[in-house]
C-alpha cells in the first residue's frame, strides 16, 4: 500500500501523510539557504571568510533568479510572449526596407499617403503641448482641415508621440506599420487562447491569421487607420463578457470597457470599427438564431450592457462626432465613388501578388495594391469549406458562415464583377450605396472583415481536429498549413525620399517663420505630390502650410474633394516645377502673388533643392525679389 502511495505521488511514504514536494517548496529552500549565506558575511571572523560568504550569497541568488526563470519558462504566459515576439519579428522583417533610414525611406506603392500620415503622426504630438484642435489650421492655412471627416491618426499621433518627439516622425511611421499587424495577430491569440480557451497552437494559427493576411498585407501600403485593428479583439472580448453576465451589477464592468474601447477606436480607424460592429451584428444574429433558448436566457443583461456601453459612448463621442458632421470644414459625402471599388469574384481564388506564390498578374482585378484585400486563394477557399461542412452543427460555424456570405456579397460593389467583366447581376451593396456615412466606406473593404471570421474558424477547426482521434487529427492541420503556405507575405517594396532640407530638420526655420506661423514651401503641397508636407511632419508640425493632401469640401456645391483649388500663385510655381520654364513675370502676376501670400496670412516662402530649383528660385525673385540663404534652403521673408 505504502508502495502504491509512493507511485502515485511521486514522494516517498513513510507511514505519515505529508504533502508532495512543489516547485515553491524548491524556491523556498533556495531563497533561505541564499538568506543563510548572507547572513554568514555578518558572522564570519575574517575578511576571506567574508568575501568567501558574498561569492556563496551571489551564487545563491542566480541560483534562485534561474529556477525562477526555469519555472515561468514553462508557464502559459511565457508561450504567449513568444508567440507575440514572433508576431513582432515577422512583422519587422517585412517592412525593413524602412530601417535603414526611415527619414529617407517609403513604401514604394504609396509614397504619396505615407507622406500625409507622417503629417497627421506629428499633428497628434500637439495634444501634449496644449495646442491640439479636431479642426487643425496647420493644414490648408488659413482655411484649416476637419481631421474628423479625415482618417486622421489622432490616437496612433498621440500614442507614438514620445517616440516622434525623440527620433522623428519616420521612426514612428516604421514602427506602427509593423506594430499594427503583430499587435492585432497577438490580440487575436490572445482572444482564441486566453478567452476562448483553444489550443495554443489553434490560437496561433488564428492570430496569425487575423494579423497576416493578404489584405491585411496589402492596407499596409501606408493605410494604417485600416490595419490598426488590435482593438477589435478586446472589443469582441468585452462583448462576449456580456453574455456570460447573470446580473445587472455585472454586466457594468464589460459594459464601461466596450465603451472606452468604442472610443479609442474611433480615433484609430472608424472604417474599421464600422466594419467591426456591421460583422458582430450579422454574428450575434446568427447565433443566437442557431441556440434560441441560450439567447433568450442571456438577452436581459446582455442588452442593459450593450444600452450602457452606448450610452457611455454617445457622451464621450458627441463632442467630436459633431465636429465630424457640422463642424468646420466637415464633409457631407464620401469624395471616392464607390462603384470604382469593388472586389472581382475571381480575385477570391487567386493569390496575392504579394504573398508568396502570388504573381503581378493577378493584380489586374484590383483598383490598385493597397486594395488586394479579396486574394484568399483557391486552397484556402476550399479548405473553409470543408471545415465549415465538417464542423456545420457548430453555433460558431454557422454564424461565421452566414456573417461571411454576407460581406462577401457587399465587398462586389453594387454590380457583380468576374474576370474584370461586369456580369450585370446587382449586389446587395445597392441596398446601403446611398445610406449617409455607411457610403464613406468603400466596398472592396467590407471583405477586410472576412479574414477574423476565417482566423476564427480556423482555429475552432484546428481545436476540434486536436481533439478527435483517426484520419482528421492530422489531415486539418496538414490541409490548413498547405493551404496557408502560398499566401506567406513578402516584404512590402520600398524606394528611397529625398531627405528633409537641413532648415527644417535643424530648427532654422524659427529665423522665418515664428511658432505656430505659415511658411510657403516651394512647390505647394497637393494630392498628387504632396511631399513638401513632410516639412511641417519633421517640425511636429510648429508651422503650418498652405494647401496640401487631405479631405475637404471643397468640390462643386460644397461636396467633398481631395485637396483644395490652388490659388493662381500656387499653380505658376507648380508649373515652373513641372517644366523648368521661367516665365516673363509682371507686375499682375507680383500683385497676385501678394494677394495669395496675404491670403495664406504667409510668413515666409521657402525654397529648396530639388530638380528645377534654379527656374523656381528665378521666378521667385521676379516675384518677391532677393532672396535670403538659410541652411540649405532660400527664403523670403514676409512683411505684414
Amino acid at each position: 500500500m505504502h508502495r502504491r502511495r509512493e507511485l502515485e505521488t511521486g514522494v516517498p511514504f513513510d507511514g505519515v501523510v505529508s504533502r508532495p514536494r512543489r516547485r515553491g517548496d524548491t524556491v523556498a529552500a533556495v531563497s533561505s539557504a541564499a538568506r543563510s549565506h548572507v547572513a554568514d558575511e555578518d558572522t564570519a571572523p575574517g575578511s576571506q571568510d567574508r568575501t568567501a560568504g558574498r561569492e556563496r550569497g551571489r551564487g545563491a541568488r542566480v541560483r534562485l533568479v534561474a529556477i525562477r526563470f526555469t519555472q515561468w519558462w514553462g508557464t502559459p504566459a511565457a508561450v504567449d510572449l513568444m508567440v507575440g515576439l514572433i508576431y513582432l519579428a515577422f512583422a519587422f522583417w517585412l517592412f525593413r526596407g524602412l530601417w535603414p533610414d526611415p527619414a529617407t525611406r517609403a513604401i514604394a506603392d504609396n509614397v504619396n499617403d505615407q507622406s500625409l500620415i507622417e503629417w497627421f503622426l506629428a499633428n497628434g504630438t500637439l495634444v501634449w503641448t496644449g495646442d491640439f484642435s479636431l479642426v487643425s489650421d496647420r493644414l490648408n492655412a488659413p482655411v484649416g482641415v476637419n481631421l474628423m471627416s479625415n482618417a486622421s491618426h489622432i490616437a496612433h499621433g498621440v500614442i507614438m508621440a514620445p517616440i516622434t518627439f525623440m527620433f522623428g516622425v519616420p521612426v514612428s511611421f516604421a514602427l506602427l506599420v509593423a506594430i499594427n499587424l503583430a499587435a492585432t495577430a497577438a490580440g487575436w491569440y490572445l482572444l482564441f487562447a486566453r478567452g476562448l480557451r483553444l489550443g495554443r497552437g489553434a490560437a496561433l494559427v488564428g492570430g496569425a491569421v487575423a494579423g497576416f493576411a493578404p489584405g491585411m498585407i496589402a492596407q499596409s501600403n501606408s493605410h494604417l487607420h485600416m490595419t490598426a485593428q488590435w482593438l477589435v479583439p478586446p472589443i469582441v472580448w468585452c462583448v462576449i463578457r456580456l453574455t456570460r453576465v447573470e446580473t445587472a451589477k455585472q454586466a457594468v464592468r464589460p459594459a464601461v470597457g466596450l465603451a472606452l474601447l468604442v472610443t479609442v477606436q474611433v480615433f484609430l480607424g472608424e472604417e474599421v470599427l464600422y466594419l467591426t460592429a456591421l460583422t458582430m451584428a450579422l454574428f450575434a444574429v446568427a447565433y443566437a438564431v442557431s441556440r434560441p433558448r441560450w439567447a433568450r436566457e442571456v438577452a436581459g443583461p446582455f442588452l442593459l450592457g450593450m444600452l450602457i456601453a452606448v450610452g457611455i459612448s454617445i457622451i464621450l463621442l458627441a463632442y467630436p462626432l459633431s465636429v465630424q458632421f457640422a463642424g468646420r470644414q466637415h464633409t457631407s459625402n464620401a469624395p471616392f465613388a464607390s462603384a470604382a471599388f469593388y472586389s472581382d469574384v475571381a480575385s477570391y481564388f487567386l493569390f496575392s501578388p504579394l504573398s508568396l506564390a502570388g504573381s503581378a498578374e493577378a493584380g489586374r482585378l484590383a483598383t490598385s495594391s493597397a486594395e488586394y484585400n479579396t486574394y484568399l486563394g483557391l486552397p484556402l477557399v476550399l479548405v473553409l469549406l470543408a471545415i465549415a461542412a465538417w464542423r456545420l452543427r457548430s453555433p460558431v460555424t454557422i454564424a461565421v458562415m452566414v456573417s461571411a456570405a454576407v460581406m462577401t456579397l457587399l465587398s462586389l460593389g453594387p454590380n457583380v464583377t468576374f474576370e474584370g467583366r461586369h456580369t450585370g447581376w446587382l449586389s446587395p451593396y445597392g441596398w446601403i450605396a446611398d445610406v449617409p456615412v455607411i457610403s464613406a466606406a468603400l466596398p472592396t473593404r467590407y471583405s477586410l472583415a472576412l479574414i477574423p471570421l476565417i482566423a476564427v474558424l480556423l482555429a475552432y477547426g484546428l481545436h476540434a481536429a486536436a481533439r478527435t482521434e483517426g484520419f482528421l487529427r492530422l489531415a486539418v492541420p496538414v490541409a490548413v498549413a498547405a493551404s496557408l503556405l502560398p499566401l506567406t507575405p513578402m516584404p512590402l517594396a520600398t524606394t528611397d525620399r529625398r531627405p528633409v532640407p537641413t532648415f527644417i530638420s535643424s530648427g532654422a526655420w524659427r529665423q522665418c517663420v515664428p511658432e505656430a506661423g505659415v511658411l510657403v514651401p516651394v512647390p505647394l503641397p497637393t494630392p498628387k505630390k504632396p511631399d513638401s508636407m513632410r516639412w511641417p511632419a519633421a517640425a511636429n508640425v510648429r508651422f503650418a502650410i498652405p494647401e496640401g493632401f487631405f479631405i475637404g469640401p471643397h468640390g462643386p456645391r460644397g461636396k467633398s474633394s481631395i485637396g483644395i483649388y490652388p490659388q493662381p500663385t500656387s499653380q505658376l510655381l507648380a508649373s515652373v516645377a513641372a517644366t523648368g520654364a521661367v516665365p516673363d513675370v509682371d507686375n499682375e502676376m507680383r500683385a497676385q502673388a501678394r494677394k495669395d501670400l496675404e491670403f495664406w496670412r504667409a510668413d515666409c516662402v521657402a525654397l529648396a533643392h530639388g530638380p528645377t530649383e534654379a527656374a523656381l528660385h528665378r521666378t521667385l525673385e521676379a516675384l518677391l525679389g532677393p532672396g535670403t540663404r538659410i541652411a540649405d534652403t532660400w527664403t523670403w521673408k514676409i512683411n505684414h
